[in-house]
């Protein structure tokens, strides 16, 4: 008799990994080139800084930042008086879509920290991501020839797009690698496993001899004598 085919095992269980994620946010693909994917790693890494370089490129390398609000109006969400970052970011959330394509838009975040109303740039990175006064700003939009406004939309995308790639990253590949032939299990072994566990059976007593017939004697027609 054939025996069945021996049915493949379950894939392993998904396994999150939050190294993966942080380093796909610090630079777009990096978490997957650690898990071994090298080649969705680098796809990720060029296409989101294409697109996040390209976007700052049309707009003339000015419309990543994170603007000062120092002098600006208060800002109230929910009966809460927003403050610091939080407000610099209401009022320029396209930021917050920037923010996620990692380091490369921490520039704005130190122009931010130490932004300095009485210089034209800043200690380390000059103009690059510092908030443009109005006059320059105005310029920007006038004569970028919607060129600019495009440019910012592109940089967002590529921002809001690594965020997918930093959930893949953490969520891990989604298709995983069977056990290795050597891990599985046989259904014999199984078998031969579970009669081992169970207790021996109990050997039944032997049958009770038969007894002996019983002598019935003759009927008196075939006795001797009349």
């Amino acid at each position: 008799m054939a025996s069945s085919p021996t049915p493949e095992p379950p894939l392993p269980p998904v396994k999150l990994d939050p190294l993966a994620a942080l380093l796909s946010y610090l630079i777009p693909g990096l978490g997957q080139v650690y898990q071994g994917r090298t080649g969705k790693g680098l796809l990720f890494f060029g296409g989101l800084y294409v697109l996040f370089f390209y976007g700052m490129w049309m707009g003339q390398w000015r419309n990543v930042w994170l603007p000062d609000v120092s002098g600006l109006p208060d800002v109230s969400v929910a009966g809460q008086t927003l403050g610091g970052p939080a407000k610099a970011a209401s009022y320029r959330p396209q930021f917050l879509g920037q923010f996620f394509i990692g380091t490369a838009a921490w520039p704005g975040v130190y122009q931010y920290a130490v932004f300095d109303a009485t210089k034209d740039t800043g200690p380390v990175f000059g103009k690059f991501q510092r908030t443009p006064d109005e006059k320059e700003l105005n310029e920007l939009q006038r004569n970028g020839n919607k060129r600019w406004d495009l440019g910012w939309v592109y940089t967002v995308i590529a921002g809001v797009l690594n965020l997918l790639v930093i959930y893949d990253a953490f969520a891990g590949p989604m298709f995983r690698e069977p056990p290795k032939p050597s891990d599985w299990v046989d259904d014999a072994d199984v078998e031969g496993a579970r009669a081992g566990a169970q207790p021996p059976a109990k050997a039944e007593p032997p049958p009770a001899p038969a007894a002996p017939p019983s002598q019935v004697p003759n009927p008196p027609d075939q006795q001797g004598g009349a």
